[in-house]
């Protein structure tokens, strides 16, 4: 009998211990499954821009303009069909990441990436350019309107020294562009923007 009496508690502390443990993990489940259940109704936000092709003429212009290296990631925030970041991993051999907010996009950026076989190189993301963390690019592209780069700027500001940005035919209104240079294709001609953080205020 006194056996039993001793064992008698512990099996209760045991007991309670697993309880306790069960009611954390049921309570973490229920958390999970409210934050999934929000971010789902969470109206999707639509594009900002309307999706136009780069030419591939001055894709080849503002990678040139890049400078890439070895070793560099590179991000084009609104990727589009994925031309760019397909040009980049086949030409140069580097790590990119696009990304659009865009469903269509995405569906037509990844069937570019498996098309040209850059699945190991190229990765896809369906994101919100101004709520992604881009914080390890070393290059970055943009095709997107004059008040759309202003707005990335406090994040490209913050970019490590030396990170190159290159923009399609659009500037950042506050920031001297590096480098400058036309471009010109069978139907299309445009400018192409560098700057090279950190940069020179206008």
């Amino acid at each position: 009998m006194k056996r039993y009496s001793i064992l008698f508690p512990v099996c209760l502390v045991a007991t309670a211990l697993a309880v306790g443990l069960l009611d954390r993990v049921s309570a973490q489940q229920a958390k999970d499954a409210k934050a999934k259940a929000a971010a789902a109704a969470k109206p999707e936000r639509k594009p900002d821009v309307i999706f136009v092709p780069t030419p591939q003429a001055a894709v080849d212009k503002m990678l040139a303009m890049a400078e890439i290296k070895p070793g560099d990631i590179h991000y084009d925030l609104g990727c589009g069909d994925g031309r760019i970041v397909v040009t980049s991993a086949k030409k140069y051999g580097i790590k990119a990441i696009g990304v659009d907010i865009d469903p269509q996009r995405i569906k037509e950026s990844q069937e570019n990436v498996k098309a040209n076989k850059v699945e190991h190189l190229v990765t896809i993301k369906h994101a919100d350019i101004f709520e992604l963390d881009f914080s390890d690019a070393t290059v970055v592209t943009l095709y997107l309107l004059p008040e759309l780069n202003v707005k990335l700027m406090p994040k490209l500001a913050k970019l490590k020294p030396g990170t190159r940005i290159v923009s399609h035919d659009f500037d950042m209104r506050g920031a001297k562009p590096k480098e400058v240079q036309q471009y010109s294709s069978d139907d299309r001609e445009g400018t192409i923007y560098k700057w090279v953080v950190p940069w020179e205020k206008e």
